[in-house]
């Protein structure tokens, strides 16, 4: 999945514009639902906060605080640094971050934590809880279109293919998950909880 990620990051935020390979994908209301999670990340208290996973930053640039992006993408943290001016960025493993514990007020993720298996989410939720008393993960919300869980087929614009697992959530279903927690957001596209 590192490759996959290293050479999607030219387009990755084609994916949030609906531009490039996504275009042309029939997805009702996807503009105005972006923009209300962002209103939703934006409306959060201030807090130092730890981005796993950033990748190019699109989300973390609207994460209200002092805000590091940590991401195992060299490319996808290239855009990052552009993105989140007076934060930082950290290359690194979001399962082996090099931070103290309680480093951070919040550790924050988007769409990192639906490309998990098992042992993986169990030891996610253990580094977020030893770096941080918050824990915030926005990821992709369950539709009647998609299973809860499979292994997603992805074309790059190279033509280049991969596979990654992904899951989907029902907002409870995650806050469950999280042990808890406040649903942030959540509509046909996204769903956000604040744990």
């Amino acid at each position: 999945m590192q490759e996959y990620y290293e050479r999607r990051a030219p387009e990755y935020d084609d994916w949030w514009e609906r531009t490039g390979l996504f275009a042309a994908r029939d997805r009702p209301g996807w503009h105005h639902e972006v923009a209300q999670l962002i209103a939703a990340l934006r409306a959060l208290p201030p807090a130092r906060t730890l981005d796993l996973a950033c990748g190019t930053g699109f989300l973390t640039r609207h994460l209200p605080g002092v805000v590091t992006g940590l991401d195992a993408s060299a490319a996808m943290l290239a855009i990052a640094r552009e993105r989140i001016p007076g934060g930082r960025v950290v290359q690194g493993d979001a399962l082996a971050p090099p931070f103290a514990d309680g480093a951070f007020e919040r550790v924050a993720s988007g769409h990192f934590y639906g490309h998990l298996e098992p042992p993986e989410r169990a030891r996610f939720l253990a580094v977020a809880r030893r770096l941080a008393p918050e824990l915030l993960v926005v990821d992709s919300a369950r539709r009647e279109d998609v299973p809860a869980e499979r292994i997603d087929p992805r074309v790059l614009s190279d033509g280049s293919r991969h596979e990654v697992f992904k899951r989907w959530f029902e907002p409870a279903e995650l806050r469950a998950e999280l042990g808890g927690g406040e649903i942030v957001h959540a509509g046909r596209w996204f769903v956000a909880v604040r744990a």
